[in-house]
């Protein structure tokens, strides 16, 4: 019976052991389960703030880009205005110039119907320009507008004053020169008008030293058509013609190319 007792009592004896080594074993687990959540939050709190930094870093550059482009923009709109600006000056001096231009011309025709109403003198011979009235319009000051207008991309202008010269001047020295740049003034938009005018030059100013180039622009318009054939016998022609002309080296070559 004492030995019944003994072993029951031993048996409480282990079991009140096991039972303290089991909490303090659970002490420590949670201990280090506290210490790990402990760590988790300090890593996360790091991460977060890190994650927080890097967005103000890119918010300021995002800033300090819009920043710089609404300088550059700014920038942008003051050269803009400032072009503008010139533009508008350049086009307001070009319409000033181009009503000047068309003011001369009116008063040049306007000079020359007077002159024609008005009876005239004896002609001395070769001046083409003797017998109009005081103040008509020379024939000079007529090619001097044309070529100006001609210059400062006005053809039409300068197309008027060459034909005014033409018209009224036939036999001057410079009709000649004045009908081929009529041809010029159509030789970028018109071809077909253009060979019209070189065709004049040609017929009417044979001895004109812009004949050999009139009929070389002949042959170039067409070329450029695709008609070979009269090309040729337009560069034969200047060969012809006009055989010490530089046209007519220009010629050579076209019908005969690396000879």
């Amino acid at each position: 019976m004492r030995q019944l007792g003994a072993l029951a009592l031993a048996t409480v004896a282990l079991s009140a052991c096991a039972l303290k080594g089991d909490v303090r074993r659970v002490e420590r687990e949670v201990q280090e389960l506290r210490a790990e959540m402990a760590r988790t939050d300090s890593a996360r709190a790091d991460f977060l703030d890190l994650a927080f930094q890097q967005m103000l870093a890119l918010q300021r550059q995002i800033l300090d880009s819009l920043d710089a482009q609404d300088r550059r923009l700014a920038l942008f709109r003051g050269t803009v205005r400032s072009d503008m600006t010139e533009v508008q000056r350049q086009l307001m001096q070009i319409q000033e110039l181009s009503g000047q231009s068309q003011a001369r011309l009116s008063e040049m025709q306007r000079r020359l119907e007077e002159r024609e109403l008005t009876p005239a003198a004896t002609t001395p011979a070769g001046d083409s320009t003797a017998g109009a009235p005081a103040g008509a319009p020379r024939p000079q000051e007529m090619y001097d507008v044309g070529i100006q207008q001609l210059r400062r991309g006005s053809p039409q202008t300068a197309r008027t004053a060459f034909q005014l010269l033409v018209s009224q001047y036939p036999d001057h020295v410079l009709a000649g020169d004045a009908q081929f740049n009529i041809g010029e003034s159509w030789q970028n938009t018109e071809p077909d008008s253009a060979a019209a005018a070189y065709e004049l030059v040609v017929q009417k100013y044979p001895n004109s030293r812009r004949a050999p180039t009139a009929l070389y622009r002949l042959g170039t318009i067409a070329e450029q058509k695709g008609d070979m054939d009269s090309a040729r016998v337009y560069y034969q022609r200047v060969i012809n013609g006009y055989p010490r002309s530089d046209e007519a080296e220009l010629a050579r070559e076209k019908l005969n190319p690396g000879s």
